[in-house]
């Protein structure tokens, strides 16, 4: 069984999205700490400007307070500017009609926790990009030891023969701990075709969004490496 496990990310680029669909089992990664600037609570649309962030404010108690730990900051007007970011920039995307009322919807729920937050989102977007990976959370498993041996008891309560690693993890990772437990680890490829895109020339590496509201149906195969269209 191939197995990915990654944090909850807001609105995530297209790669993520990927790496579910290339596994049969998927988990939320998200009883280790929280990382500042980082992913979680933020990504990127695509204007005639550039990138634009689209963030989530946090409460910060703790340096050390976990993912799913991480309250969502209501004391500002972050959903309202959100909202009019994507009108302002997407309304003349061929989809945006008839997903924006569905997208909005989850945003404008009052969810206590960011991690709620991703994970509705993630699942909407995996309904719209027809993925139906089976989806567990790490917070279900009583997990043992440092990062790394967390990980390794993890891939091995769940029963994984392969595990999906992000390309950037060949840097740090103990390969020979995958081996000496008889898992196969592989790395993610990066590698899509540009998709029909608003404004100017094309950037890849946006969220989700930009796709679905530029493709609607069609989102899904540009999921897929070359090779496989």
């Amino acid at each position: 069984m191939r197995v990915a496990v990654i944090q909850s990310n807001f609105v995530p680029w297209r790669g993520y999205f990927d790496f579910i669909r290339k596994v049969d089992l998927f988990l939320f990664y998200d009883d280790v700490q929280f990382t500042k600037n980082d992913w979680r609570n933020r990504n990127t649309i695509k204007t005639p400007q550039g990138t634009r962030w689209l963030t989530v404010p946090v409460r910060r108690k703790s340096l050390h307070q976990r993912i799913d730990e991480t309250e969502i900051d209501y004391s500002g007007k972050w959903k309202k500017t959100q909202k009019g970011m994507l009108v302002q920039y997407y309304k003349s995307a061929p989809y945006y009609s008839s997903l924006s009322s569905e997208l909005f919807e989850i945003i404008d729920r009052d969810y206590k926790f960011l991690s709620e937050l991703n994970q509705a989102l993630i699942f909407w977007a995996m309904k719209k990009l027809e993925i139906d990976t089976p989806v567990e959370y790490s917070s279900n498993f009583a997990l043992q030891g440092s990062r790394g041996d967390r990980l390794l008891d993890l891939l091995q309560q769940v029963g994984a023969s392969h595990y999906l690693s992000g390309p950037s993890a060949k840097s740090y990772i103990d390969e020979s701990a995958f081996q000496n437990l008889g898992i196969t680890l592989e790395y993610q490829s990066y590698r899509y075709i540009p998709y029909p895109q608003l404004h100017g020339e094309f950037i890849g590496a946006v969220s989700i969004l930009d796709l679905l509201f530029n493709c609607g149906p069609d989102a899904k195969s540009y999921l897929l490496p070359p090779e496989e269209l």
